[in-house]
């Protein structure tokens, strides 16, 4: 735009008939004479007569001082007019930054590292700017220029007083918050348009509140366990998903640096809004009962890095979201007397070598895809990620990412909730095929006999056709008229699992879940599902989450035995001391509940 603008430029009137502006230091004489001030020096030299004190070089003080013409020596005045206000705005780097007063200090601000302006301002700001500094200097007053299109309602209408939808920014303040604003405008792809309003900006809330939910999380249980963190974490003594989580902080650092390197924000709140992501669901998610144990190394060692990982995020975060990574800062670090008193003193994080891990990032990424496959494939087939089941059969075709999934297995397991993972090259076995004839294609080569073609299909062994169908085989069929040969676009193929398993695929993952249930496993599951009932009522009951308590049941059949059974688990997972059952429970808190459809009774109480 620019170029094309600079190569179809007209002239530019510079001067405007108002009272208001830059005044123009143009002194045109009867004589033809016309003298053009360069300086207030100059001014005085010439002025007819000593140079008034004026409060200052504008209307109406400026009118006052008539020069000498230097041809004629008549007094003349100034011309009426003043410049067009964007030739105030192009001379900003001089006028501002003692370009005539102290040169070596004005050098050191030139050129202007961005500039950032709606697009419009091409042929307006951007223009003068340019304009003015090649005249005077001879280079461009700026080395990158950002431009940005408009904000509209969140309809997409441009906002108006009239059309009553204008945004005040008091209000949108108050109801949106600041940092949610500023994350939102940082976010928007500077090509399009930007909707602003109450329903995005809830998104984005959603998003700022998964990494302060990781916050509260760590502030939460510190409070409790009051660990240690004077000291910096060491990541060679570290375990792996610690080891794991500053290698990823420190891939987030890099990124920060070169996109907000290059100005361009909206990959560095991509970026960030990921790690956000893997570290409530992956990191916080998998360690969450190392910070339930009180003391311990394994405690310690996830509080160091859970604390590390969050000084250097709001660092990181702190030119988007000021506020926010403000108020985290200054609670963060009372635990660690002589860190900068602001989030806005300390230095801006740099890539730390030690925490460097490569290898492992990626490794961790192939695990946690086909954990999203088994999660997939329990969703298709309709079971809770609480009840466990017996196996998970995995095809990882790249033999790197093979080597990943199985150092992994265990965070991959417990993840998906299953007992154990195999590795198989071929899972072929698990699949169900369904062939049947396309009429739309079939009718017209073969007419009414297209029925004679979907019985023979009915009848016909389908795990042996599935397969040639898939590979693009054309297949031959007996018909009651005789053999059919057909090809795959003129047929429907239908893929799925044997019945007991479930299944999803990305480009080089597949797994397989064993979704059939035995006794052992149906009984866990009850017994997790009872974890989840009693939490629900701690929480609603208004425990802390340090609370310990006495829990009460009555149920009958299988939930009386799973509650049996794995009475130490829900205990340990829920903070009883007492877990017994009662004929009639009683407590701060009573509820009856349908679980499997089986009746069950639990009262929790406060010790």
């Amino acid at each position: 735009r620019m170029e094309d603008w600079l190569r179809n430029m007209g002239d530019w009137c510079i001067s405007r008939k108002r009272f208001w502006g830059l005044p123009l230091p143009f002194y045109k004489c009867g004589c033809g004479e016309l003298t053009v001030v360069g300086s207030r020096s100059e001014l005085a030299e010439r002025a007819a007569g000593r140079l008034p004190e004026l409060p200052e070089l504008h209307r109406p003080w400026i009118d006052e001082v008539r020069i000498r013409c230097p041809k004629c020596s008549a007094t003349v005045e100034r011309i009426p007019e003043v410049g067009d206000c964007w030739l105030d705005a192009g001379i900003i780097p001089f006028s501002t930054l003692k370009y005539l007063e102290d040169p070596p200090y004005w050098r050191e601000w030139f050129p202007a590292h961005m500039v950032c302006e709606m697009r419009e301002q091409v042929r307006l700001w951007f223009y003068s700017l340019l304009f003015m500094s090649v005249t005077l200097e001879g280079k461009a007053p700026y080395e990158t220029v950002l431009t940005y299109e408009s904000v509209v309602d969140e309809e997409g209408a441009r906002f108006s007083k009239t059309k009553g939808n204008a945004v005040w920014f008091d209000v949108a303040v108050e109801k949106i918050g600041a940092d949610v604003m500023r994350w939102m405008y940082a976010a928007q792809p500077i090509t399009s348009n930007l909707r602003f309003g109450e329903g995005p900006a809830q998104e984005v809330a959603r998003k700022l509140l998964t990494f302060w939910n990781v916050y509260a999380f760590f502030v939460t249980y510190a409070s409790l366990d009051r660990p240690d963190l004077s000291r910096p974490v060491d990541p060679h003594a570290a375990g792996l998903l610690d080891r794991w989580i500053l290698a990823r902080t420190d891939l987030l650092v890099r990124a920060a640096r070169g996109r907000l390197d290059d100005y361009d924000t909206p990959a560095f709140v991509r970026e960030a809004e990921r790690f956000f992501d893997d570290l409530s669901n992956w990191y916080v998610r998998r360690s969450r009962r190392r910070f339930w144990k009180s003391g311990g190394d394994d405690a310690a060692a996830a509080y160091s890095t859970l604390y590390e990982v969050l000084l250097v995020t709001v660092r990181l975060l702190a030119p988007v979201v000021p506020f926010l990574a403000e108020h985290i800062w200054t609670n963060l670090t009372r635990a660690r007397p002589g860190l900068p008193e602001s989030v806005h003193l300390a230095d801006y994080p740099a890539p730390d070598g030690a925490w460097r891990d490569d290898r492992l990032v990626a490794d961790m990424a192939t695990a946690q895809r086909l954990a999203a496959l088994g999660l997939a494939a329990r969703n298709e087939a309709g079971i809770k990620v609480r009840r466990p089941l017996s196996r998970m059969l995995a095809r990882v075709e790249d033999s790197a990412e093979r080597a990943a999934c199985e150092r992994l297995t265990s965070v991959v397991a417990d993840e998906v909730n299953v007992k154990g993972i195999k590795f198989e090259d071929d899972l072929s076995g698990f699949l169900s095929y369904e062939v049947k004839p396309d009429f739309k294609a079939l009718g017209p080569r073969l007419g009414s006999a297209v029925k004679e073609v979907a019985a023979a299909l009915k009848s016909a062994d389908s795990g042996a056709l599935g397969p040639r169908v898939e590979r693009g085989e054309t297949i031959e069929v007996d018909t009651v008229s005789g053999p059919v040969r057909l090809a795959p676009p003129e047929l429907v193929l239908k893929r799925g699992y044997r019945p007991g398993f479930a299944g999803a695929a990305d480009r080089t993952l597949a797994v397989v879940l064993d979704t059939r249930i035995d006794h052992a496993l149906l009984l866990e599951g009850l017994a997790r599902e009872v974890v989840r009932l009693v939490q629900n009522m701690r929480k609603e009951a208004g425990f802390a989450v340090s609370d310990r308590i006495h829990a009460a049941w009555k149920a009958e059949g299988e939930v009386a035995l799973a509650i049996q059974n794995h009475r130490d688990f829900i205990a340990r997972e829920t903070l009883s001391l007492a877990l017994e059952p009662a004929d009639e429970p009683r407590g701060d808190r009573v509820e009856r509940f349908d679980l499997d459809g089986q009746p069950v009774t639990i009262a929790v109480r406060r010790t």
